[in-house]
């Protein structure tokens, strides 16, 4: 078996000694609410997130009886480096060779101790929590995501026009748009402002909107 903690950038921190055991705890999550009258009530809220922890120590010496490699990290700076991964920001991956434990932490908590007569060894407690990505949503997310969702497109289509040309009547515009000469009051009911008060006085230019 063989223990690694791997960093961002690749750093492999490879534990010299294997533990004695790995202690796996997991737990339900529950939100416990004070219901008046009633009392207390547990609700389940999603699984807790798991702890890892494992004790061991890194040797001042290398043993073949019990050190996994031979070119042992100096105990004190072992400590060091499982102090800056315990600081970082960002999460290690735990990788327990021979088990399933292969998942992104964050090294919640680690202790040292020295015994008498093992000069230069460092004895130490490690606990790593299995990390889980945050997803926050916020208001203006969810509003954009409504808006996104109340958008339709325009399957309106737009209206017809017809640019007045010169020698132009309504009648004329409306054989040659609606295949119908009567139809001229239908065209100069719809564009009575552009046109004004005498539908006999139609100006090139002009743009009429087709009913």
């Amino acid at each position: 078996m063989e223990i690694h903690l791997i960093d961002g950038a690749g750093n492999d921190f490879y534990f010299p000694v294997n533990p004695d055991e790995i202690s796996i705890s997991r737990g339900k999550a529950l939100e416990t609410v004070n219901i008046l009258s009633l009392g207390e009530y547990d609700f389940p809220a999603g699984e807790k997130v798991k702890e890892i922890a494992f004790s061991s120590f890194f040797p001042a010496v290398y043993d073949p009886g019990y050190c996994n490699y031979e070119n042992l990290p100096d105990p004190q700076e072992a400590m060091n480096q499982l102090t800056a991964m315990m600081n970082g920001k960002s999460p290690v991956r735990l990788i327990v060779s021979g088990t399933a434990v292969n998942v992104l932490v964050t090294i919640a908590a680690h202790n040292s101790s020295f015994k008498g007569g093992e000069p230069g060894d460092v004895y130490f407690d490690l606990t790593a929590r299995t990390w889980r990505e945050m997803k926050v949503h916020t208001a203006a997310s969810a509003a954009g995501a409504s808006a996104k969702k109340s958008t339709r497109p325009d399957t309106k289509k737009p209206a017809k026009t017809y640019v007045v040309k010169s020698g132009d009547t309504l009648s004329k515009i409306a054989k040659l748009e609606l295949g119908d000469s009567s139809k001229w009051q239908q065209i100069y009911k719809a564009n009575q402002k552009t046109i004004g008060k005498d539908p006999n006085k139609i100006k090139p230019g002009q743009k009429l909107v087709m009913p």
